[in-house]
């Protein structure tokens, strides 16, 4: 009898930002459409593409090192096609391909599509495109990973802002914003493979069709609701929304609109003015103030995470002090630190004032312990109410526990419900006593569950090593 071929394995790894994984998850796609089998063990891929990011320092060390060790499988397991894709390989194209001859193939962060090239055999190695050659469409492949009932939906690509410390538009290009028609009919698509969960990303999300405007008039809110009314639909979270005014249009959507979630994520980087103007943010701290004060004031239960950057050049203690009291007053529910990398061809590099290693790491320790703090006091308010909860599944650290997210927390950046007592299915929405709190997690007992859609097929789950 003769021997049946088996079809080659991929292994993929997803380094860095939601976005990027979206980005992942279309060479998924790409990979299963070509007929080969997705393994999350390295040693048994004959084909392993890793999707890097290269937006900090740190990132970009994590990269580097990731490329190092998977090239390794070249030797000692299966691997005949290592892939470099994604933000450092665009940034960095020629420095790589020089100095890593082990790397078959280089990919930038528009080129998802030409796996299949790479795939099919004979592809060139450098494959790596201009910037602004792609945007994501509903028509593309995509394979959902990590929970089978949310998925990220990028509604655009790119980004018009000029913030000093930002390398995002020399590696993603110009804005490109997807058509209204065509993010809805994806969260359609998604929503029938059993996705309950949307969450909208893109680099600067609130500034979505500004470029499509001659053609079409529609804002962010016009958006949201017509992805929000999509049936089968529960829950839409929104990322990455500017501090700048956000309109009654859309203040009134997140404080009524039944799927869209009370939660705002809006990176604000720092609340002294004097870094506000050095960071080339084009606002100050008083716009910061009054467009917390209204987000607190118009939308009920409202919940809130930011994100800011300590030791960027000129930072002295008292701006420093000055954020600290911003973050007390505004008492954020979620706050991201990060220490400010010097990229240089960025516009900060050229600044002078530089802030040493030492300041910035105690600078972010200290603002860390403040939000801690915060969130600590939060969650313990939390216990004994009852909350409802989407069940992703077994808990990763504890392999007999349930764990899911309640409205207030955002998949893979914040906190968890690990549920005990009852029973439930991932994809499946339960209500939840709340018994015990820590800084970030949450615990509860099952009270109730509510019953899974009728005919719609579940996506499937697949390991992507790397995600943050």
């Amino acid at each position: 009898m003769a021997n049946i071929a088996q079809p080659r394995k991929i292994h993929f790894v997803s380094l860095g930002c939601a976005k990027n994984k979206v980005d992942s998850e279309v060479m998924l796609g790409v990979a299963a459409n070509a007929g080969l089998s997705i393994t999350s063990d390295a040693a048994d891929a004959e084909i392993i593409v890793i999707n890097t990011c290269g937006f900090i320092g740190e990132a970009k060390r994590e990269s580097i090192d990731t490329i190092l060790e998977l090239a390794a499988m070249k030797e000692h397991g299966k691997c005949d096609k290592l892939v470099v894709s994604g933000c450092l390989s665009q940034r960095y194209s020629l420095q790589m391909a020089d100095q890593m001859p082990e790397v078959d193939h280089f990919l930038g962060s528009s080129d998802m599509l030409k796996l299949g090239t790479v795939i099919a055999g004979g592809a060139d190695r450098m494959l790596v495109g201009s910037p602004a050659d792609w945007v994501i469409r509903a028509s593309d492949p995509r394979m959902v990973t990590r929970t089978r009932a949310s998925a990220y939906v990028k509604i655009a690509e790119g980004c018009n802002r000029s913030c000093a410390f930002c390398v995002i538009p020399e590696i993603r290009g110009k804005q490109r914003s997807r058509t209204l028609e065509d993010v809805v009919l994806e969260v359609e698509q998604l929503v029938d493979q059993g996705v309950r969960e949307i969450n909208i990303v893109s680099q600067d999300t609130i500034a979505w069709g500004r470029d499509l405007r001659k053609e079409d008039p529609r804002k962010l809110a016009e958006l949201l609701a017509a992805v929000g009314d999509v049936k089968g639909l529960d829950w839409l979270r929104v990322f990455y929304l500017y501090p700048e005014t956000m309109d009654d249009a859309l203040i009134d959507l997140y404080a009524n609109h039944p799927k869209v979630l009370p939660y705002v994520d809006m990176p604000l980087q720092h609340a002294s003015d004097a870094m506000l103007k050095r960071m080339k943010r084009g606002h100050g701290k008083g716009r910061q103030e009054r467009v917390v004060e209204r987000l607190k004031t118009a939308i009920p239960g409202l919940t809130m995470r930011t994100g800011f950057i300590v030791g960027h050049p000129g930072e002295t203690d008292a701006d420093f002090q000055e954020l600290v009291r911003f973050v007390e007053w505004a008492e954020f529910d979620y706050v991201g630190i990060f220490r400010y990398s010097d990229e240089d061809t960025c516009a900060s590099h050229e600044q002078d004032q530089k802030v040493d290693a030492k300041t910035s790491y105690a600078r972010q320790r200290k603002l860390k312990s403040v939000a801690r703090v915060i969130g600590r006091r939060k969650n313990k308010a939390l216990i004994g109410s009852k909350l409802r909860v989407l069940v992703e599944g077994a808990s990763e650290e504890h392999e007999l526990v349930l764990e899911g997210r309640h409205a207030g927390q955002a998949p893979e950046i914040d906190g968890k419900v690990y549920l005990s007592g009852g029973e439930a299915t991932p994809g499946q929405f339960v209500e939840v006593e709340i018994t015990q709190a820590s800084d970030v997690d949450l615990v509860g007992e099952i009270v109730s569950a509510e019953d899974l859609p009728k005919k719609r097929k579940m996506a499937r789950r697949l390991p992507l090593v790397g995600t943050v």
